[in-house]
């Protein structure tokens, strides 16, 4: 927040008015909890990568049916997002996010008890139900609670949790894995039903800390409600104008399909590293369930380090294209280089394509925020996540199915690295900012790690983060 000094007194600091009092109540009270779900939620989604071996070996779940396992949780997904989102705003943050949370961790609990290829399809599935419109939902609490200057501060915090969520998920699900024996069940049903009952017991904190609205917050004074809800409202109204596009419209726009084709290329990068990471990793050998989760961070620490780097770097440049283009080249790089040499070697080409591929990330969304034309800039972005996300769906899907026919992943990776250079040749179709759509709100996707602010005009846009 700017400093207020106080008008002919240089150098004295005014306190801040009842707004800005009321933002930092919020930032302070809310995303702390907000942010521990997200963590939570991504390590949820993803830690059934960690367990590829033991499902065969112990369930007899092929690499087909873990690719095919891993995708429906993104057809889920999809499905129940936007009826949850509206169920949120009728119900309210504190019911709808808390319910998600306490719902997932069950599904959660309940895959410990996986006994066949049907109830890993089955919970999965359910598993996507369940977290549907969490991510989303968030963004949606902001609108209601921040106007449209303090949002992007908000989403960048937030953000933070879902590239951190990256790095701790391997340690803390190796560690997990380590009891197994213990009891007399295996290590991968201590993962599921630990952090399954950790996600509900976070979900039922989350209860007792969230608050639906600004008038039933007991911590801002009055003056600060009435200043908060006044400024939220004037944001609301001028989002209400903006003008409305039919999704047939928006699906067959030039740079909306350009964007959606280079995001979805992305998107089978990001979640084909994300699901079968562990998996390349044990090819080392001789690893212990904790060096293995310790390993896979590696590849996202410094995925991370880049990507801030890059986007501090880029922040003022008047064309972001050449930078993705590059970005992009280095995951076609990595994943190419995968192939070839050593596990230890495959590691480092891992790290080169998930340092691209969050690199990619972090520059297309501002460059698809402000190259919209403003009348289809809110409602285009939410078709490029919903449908590019389906990425999330292909890419494990197909990953598994050419293991299983050829061997090796050798297939998934020539693949992965044939969608980035396609996406290449994409970029230099995606139009430079026009000027109309500029980022002045947040509606970001959780895959980017970003925190760039977006669009504050129009409804949030729905979003399956990686």
């Amino acid at each position: 927040m700017s400093e207020v000094v106080i008008p002919g007194v240089p150098g004295v600091p005014a306190e801040p008015d009842a707004e800005s009092r009321a933002v930092g109540k919020f930032l302070r009270r809310m995303l702390p909890i907000l942010v521990l779900m997200l963590l939570v939620n991504q390590m949820d989604r993803t830690n059934v990568g960690f367990v590829q071996d033991e499902l065969r070996a112990d369930v007899g779940v092929s690499a087909t049916a873990y690719g095919l396992g891993a995708g429906l949780f993104f057809i889920g997904y999809a499905l129940f997002e936007v009826p949850s989102n509206m169920l949120m705003e009728r119900f309210g943050a504190r019911v709808w996010l808390t319910r998600i949370m306490i719902t997932w961790g069950l599904v959660i609990v309940a895959m410990c008890f996986i006994h066949n290829v049907m109830t890993f399809y089955v919970l999965r599935f359910l598993l996507g139900v369940a977290e549907a419109g969490f991510f989303p939902g968030v963004l949606l609490y902001f609108t209601q609670w921040l106007p449209d200057s303090s949002r992007g501060r908000a989403s960048a915090i937030f953000l933070g949790g879902s590239a951190t969520a990256y790095i701790v998920t391997g340690p803390i699900t190796g560690a997990l894995l380590e009891l197994h024996g213990a009891g007399g069940f295996a290590g991968w049903r201590w993962m599921f039903a630990l952090e399954g009952v950790f996600s509900i017991v976070v979900g039922i904190v989350a209860g007792f800390f969230l608050v639906s609205r600004i008038e039933d917050a007991r911590w801002l004074t009055r003056e600060e409600k009435d200043a908060l809800s006044a400024a939220v409202a004037r944001d609301e109204e001028a989002r209400s104008r903006a003008p409305k596009v039919s999704r047939i419209k928006l699906i067959l726009h030039p740079q909306v399909a350009v964007l959606t084709a280079v995001f979805f290329a992305m998107a089978l990068t990001g979640y084909a590293i994300t699901f079968w990471l562990p998996s390349l990793v044990d090819d080392i050998g001789g690893l212990s369930s904790f060096q293995v989760g310790l390993l896979t961070a590696v590849p996202w620490i410094c995925a991370v380090i880049a990507m801030y780097t890059v986007s501090h770097f880029t922040d003022g440049s008047p064309d972001r294209r050449p930078y993705l283009a590059i970005a992009l080249v280095l995951s076609a790089t990595g994943t190419f280089l995968a192939t070839l040499g050593s596990p230890w070697f495959g590691l480092a080409a891992i790290t080169l394509a998930a340092v691209g591929g969050k690199c990619a990330a972090t520059l297309f969304w501002p460059m698809a925020q402000s190259g919209l034309d403003f009348k289809v800039a809110a409602p285009g972005l939410a078709v490029v996540n919903s449908i590019g996300n389906l990425g999330g769906f292909v890419s494990p899907t197909l990953f598994g199915y050419l293991k299983d026919t050829t061997g090796s992943t050798n297939g998934g990776l020539y693949t992965l690295s044939a969608a980035s250079v396609l996406a290449v040749l994409g970029v230099g179709l995606i139009r430079r900012s026009t000027g109309g759509a500029g980022g002045t709100g947040d509606d970001t996707d959780a895959e980017t790690g970003s925190g760039r602010p977006a669009l504050a005009k129009g409804r949030v846009p729905t979003t399956g983060e990686a």
